[in-house]
Formats: C-alpha cells, sequence, structure tokens
C-alpha cells in the first residue's frame, strides 16, 4: 500500500523556519565555485521536503501543486532562502520541476517520477538557460532523441539526478525532456561557473550532445513548456526564496549593529525602520500572489486542458509580485551596506556572502518585460484602480 506523507503543508513552514538558522550556520562551508550545501538537503529530504510537492495519491502533500497550498510554499520557500539563497534556488527548481510533470505529464510518468521522489529521493530540477548554439533534439526513430547542445547555468550539478533539459526540435518547436543523470554521460564545464554570488548551487554548463533520451522521456506537448500561466506565474517562488535573503539581511544587520552597541543612532534607526517596513510589505505580497493562484484555479495554474478567463489578470499580478520583491530586495540590501559601513561588508562577516549571493539571484530574466507586462494590463482595463485586482 502507499505510503503518503500524513503531514500539513503548514507543518512545513514550521519546519523550514526551525531548518533556517542552521543552514545558515552551515552556508560558509559551502560558499566556494564548485560547493554544493549535501547536508542541507539530506536534511529537506529526511523532512519530507522532497516530496512534498507530489499530491496525496503520489504520497505527498500538494504543497504548491494544490493551488491552496500556495501560500505555505511561499513562506517555506522564504524560510529556506532565509537559511540559505543557493538551497533555496536548488528547491526551488525541484518543486518547480514536479510542477511541470504533474501539469503536463503522462498518467505513468507521473507515477514513475513520483516513485522517484517518494521511494528513491530523486532530486529534480530544471535547466532551461543556454548559449546561442542551445541544445536539440534529434529524432532517430522509434521513438528516440539525441540531444545535441550545451545548457548553461544548470544549477545543483552532480546532485540534482532528474532535471528538465529543454530543447528545440527540427520544427523549431520547444520540447521539454527529463534526462537521468545517473543513466548518461555528459562534459562539464566547471571552469564556466566563476560567479560572485550563489557560488554553491554548482550552476556549471554542461554538454549533452551524443545522450539519447526515449519518448517516455519527453513531457508534455512541444510548446508546453512556453504555455502561461505556469511560464510566468511561477516566478512568485524564486520571489519568495529572493524575500528570504532579504529577511536574513535585516536580521545580520541588526545582530551587527547590536553587537557594536549603535542600536541608540536615530539614523540606524530610521533605516532599519525602512528595512522593517519593506520586508512587511513582502510578505502582504506573497499572501496577495497565493490568494490570486488559489482564486485561479485548484490546481497550480490550472489544467492545460481548459482555456481560462484570467489568465491575463494571474501573468500581470505575478509579475507585479516579482517586481516588487526584487525592489524590496534591493533597499534592504542599500540600507544594510549604509548601516553596517565597511568593516560589516568584509568577508568574515555573513552579511558580505548574503549580499553576494542575493545581488546575482536576483537577475531573473525579463526584468523589464515583466513590469511592461503590468503595463500593458491595467492600460486594457477601464475597472478603476481598487477594482483591477
Amino acid at each position: 500500500m502507499l505510503q503518503t506523507l500524513a503531514t500539513s503543508t503548514t507543518t512545513f513552514v514550521q519546519r523550514a523556519a526551525q531548518m533556517a538558522d542552521t543552514f545558515a550556520q552551515e552556508a560558509a562551508c559551502t560558499d566556494y565555485p564548485g560547493g554544493f550545501p549535501v547536508e542541507a538537503f539530506e536534511r529537506l529530504a529526511e523532512e519530507g521536503f522532497l516530496v512534498a510537492p507530489l499530491r496525496q495519491a503520489l504520497g505527498g502533500c500538494g504543497l504548491g501543486i494544490e493551488a491552496a497550498s500556495t501560500h505555505d510554499l511561499l513562506r517555506s520557500l522564504k524560510h529556506i532562502g532565509r537559511g540559505n539563497l543557493a538551497v533555496g534556488r536548488v528547491y526551488e527548481g525541484h518543486v518547480n520541476a514536479l510542477q511541470l510533470v504533474q501539469t503536463f505529464g503522462t498518467a505513468e510518468q507521473v507515477e514513475r517520477y513520483g516513485r522517484e521522489v517518494r521511494d528513491r529521493h530523486k532530486l529534480f530540477g530544471v535547466w532551461n538557460a543556454e548559449d546561442a548554439e542551445g541544445l536539440t533534439l534529434v529524432p532517430l526513430g522509434d521513438g528516440c532523441y539525441r540531444l545535441e547542445g550545451a545548457k548553461t547555468f544548470c544549477s545543483g550539478a552532480g546532485y540534482v539526478e532528474r532535471p528538465f533539459v529543454n530543447g528545440k526540435l527540427p520544427d523549431g518547436r520547444w520540447q521539454m525532456a527529463i534526462v537521468p543523470m545517473d543513466e548518461v554521460s555528459t562534459r562539464w564545464d566547471r571552469d564556466w561557473w566563476q560567479p560572485m554570488g550563489m557560488r554553491a548551487t554548482a550552476s556549471y554548463k554542461i554538454d549533452f550532445t551524443g545522450v539519447e533520451i526515449g519518448a517516455k522521456d519527453l513531457i508534455g506537448q512541444p510548446g508546453d513548456y512556453l504555455r502561461q500561466p505556469w511560464l510566468s506565474a511561477g516566478v512568485v517562488r524564486f520571489a519568495a526564496v529572493q524575500l528570504g535573503g532579504a529577511e536574513a539581511i535585516f536580521d545580520l544587520t541588526r545582530q551587527y549593529l547590536q553587537a557594536e552597541q549603535r542600536t541608540e543612532h536615530p539614523y540606524q534607526q530610521e533605516r532599519l525602520g525602512q528595512m522593517a517596513i519593506a520586508l512587511e510589505a513582502g510578505q502582504l505580497w506573497l499572501r496577495g500572489a497565493a490568494d490570486h493562484i488559489a482564486a485561479y484555479d485548484a490546481q497550480f495554474g490550472g489544467s492545460p486542458q481548459v482555456v481560462h478567463p484570467h489568465q491575463a489578470k494571474l501573468l500581470a499580478y505575478a509579475n507585479m509580485m516579482r517586481t516588487a520583491i526584487e525592489q524590496i530586495c534591493m533597499e534592504t540590501m542599500q540600507l544594510c551596506q549604509r548601516s553596517v559601513g565597511t568593516r560589516g561588508l568584509l568577508p568574515s562577516h555573513a552579511i558580505e556572502r548574503v549580499i553576494r549571493d542575493l545581488t546575482l539571484y536576483l537577475r531573473q530574466p525579463a526584468y523589464d518585460a515583466a513590469i511592461a507586462g503590468v503595463g500593458a494590463y491595467v492600460l486594457a482595463q477601464t475597472t478603476p484602480a481598487d477594482s483591477l485586482w
């Protein structure tokens, strides 16, 4: 009989909050190119976080895929990000991958990959970035394909065992595919990953040329990865992790000022007050985004077979939330730097590492397009401002 994860999604919020301090204490040990927070992911597996995004019928609790649990997912991601942004980045990719499998996969694929998470604790991810040459899927006949080309920013390389490695078909359409990394041979360019921050994500460039996969490894139909609202509404996940990074900077700044006995200065009080206001705004954005996703459909993003009338509204709100949290993070970092000065930004302090990590992580693609999309949506409406959302 299938063993289900008899845990409420709220419990995962509490567990993530408890683990955050441990993740933070361990973070410096893996802060180098090629490092990876192995112990953190062992803990996540032990606490059920790898299985949690699966539906109850598969042994999970539907964390994130069931739209009503979105707020608990976002709060969990925020806490994990507060502990270590590198852990949050990779775990968010795992959640994203399982949402894609459960939304676009066949019943057989959903069951098969569900078993790999539930019984074997396989870590999933989404490796979609690539250089100009890209990656292609060359048909070989009989439902087999050969991969040609490379992916970049392959976060969790060497640890993510079931990544989405999406590529172009001969007709130019984009096809999702999962590559079983422990069953194939690939070429890694470790020297490619020399970042200023997020070093512990092990985001190498990987050449998949020569890897062969079958039709069973293809997820969904060509073009499904680019379908909305799944592609853009998912930005709320990484924004939640980023907000956790801002919370970490706030806590570290406050601890630094307390240790230096600089809490009575009115300018320091003003800066911490501004940071507190910004972070509370971020909390409200998490709640707002979760409410809109829950109101949209019972499943995250709805069903691929159903055209939803409020898709544009959801996308605009998700992009607003993503933009607002980026601004909150930028403001928090700037206020921190002014508060602690040069001495507090030396590598001996965790502040320096978290700012490096958050600065790089905030550089998500299509920032300007996200804002423009919000503007295009509101310009097409005629309802009063208080009724837009």
